[in-house]
């Protein structure tokens, strides 16, 4: 069993972040994520990201014009629309485009977060000539010619996501759904190690943890950065990004501490106990400070102080 001591620093901060330098152990304290998030009621349904089509037989440039163009579109129709690629629960906008004789016919694709297609329309047909010419009026034509048969494929889906839907997205339903899509960059076991312990720990803080998006009102990623330091060791660097439905992130808890190089490069053992456990205060945290918790649930589903030098197992 690995022994080390904890990650030595975790803050809770709104977006932009200047992470903190290293130190003791203390609780999580309150992120502040803007003035946005603390006015949050119930996140939106879904945000549409509209990534750059790689199969609309466009260039490179006006590919990514033409994302920005349909995203703006959306926008202007109402729709809460972004040009890029899906934060996690966000649902994406698919464009082709087919050429049939003189004519290019523009299709669109409509995908939830987990990769399910909620409906499927093609745009009118353009003249090969003009499609080929990639000019910025005419792709700006097109995207507000066909926002309004995308925004028709999304409110299809956005109905039949609702009539399945068995959970409110403000939580009122039911506990608070998050999407956990687990832990990324850590060396030996650890990815498993912390996703592992963090799925146990947001379950006790009152939170319904699940990998799919359905009926989830936030979503988790974790990350961690290896990185070489002087004196032989290393600098650790976890990072639990929240974001909600919207797209919007609404915090980040950062856990930084420097360890013996190699220390980490096998079981993580009580070190990711301690790391999740602590992680998961702060995530309960921004979700709070955010309006994803009730009132009474806040109270109810608040973590007891902990005495000092207790939180990890004893080792076996």
């Amino acid at each position: 069993m690995t022994s080390l001591l904890p990650l030595a620093r975790l803050a809770v901060l709104g977006l932009p972040v200047a992470l903190l330098a290293c130190g003791p152990l203390p609780q999580p304290f309150r992120g502040n994520p803007g003035a946005e998030a603390r006015r949050l009621a119930a996140p939106p349904a879904y945000r549409i990201a509209v990534p750059r089509p790689n199969a609309a037989l466009l260039p490179d440039v006006a590919s990514s014009d033409f994302a920005v163009v349909v995203a703006e579109a959306l926008q202007a129709a109402e729709v809460p629309a972004v040009a890029g690629p899906p934060a996690p629960l966000d649902w994406r906008l698919d464009i082709k485009a087919e050429q049939d004789g003189r004519s290019v016919t523009p299709a669109y694709a409509v995908v939830d977060a987990d990769g399910k297609v909620l409906g499927e329309a093609r745009g009118a047909a353009v003249p090969v000539r003009e499609w080929s010419e990639a000019q910025g009026a005419m792709l700006r034509r097109v995207a507000q010619r066909d926002a309004t048969v995308v925004a028709g494929l999304l409110g299809r889906g956005e109905a039949a996501r609702r009539a399945a839907e068995p959970v409110a997205f403000n939580g009122s339903g039911g506990p608070p759904r998050v999407r956990f899509l687990g832990v990324k960059g850590a060396p030996g076991d650890g990815n498993q190690s912390l996703a592992m312990r963090m799925r146990e720990f947001l379950s006790t803080r009152g939170f319904v943890v699940q990998e799919g998006s359905d009926g989830a009102a936030f979503a988790l990623t974790g990350e961690v950065t290896m990185t070489p330091v002087a004196d032989r060791k290393q600098r650790v660097e976890i990072q639990w990004r929240v974001s909600r439905r919207d797209g919007h992130d609404l915090g980040l808890a950062a856990q930084i501490n420097e360890v013996p190089a190699g220390t980490l490069n096998g079981l993580w053992g009580d070190v990711a106990y301690v790391v999740a456990e602590e992680a998961a205060v702060a995530v309960r945290d921004i979700i709070a400070n955010a309006g994803g918790l009730g009132e009474e649930a806040a109270r109810r589903n608040a973590p007891p102080a902990s005495p000092a030098g207790t939180g990890a197992p004893a080792p076996r």
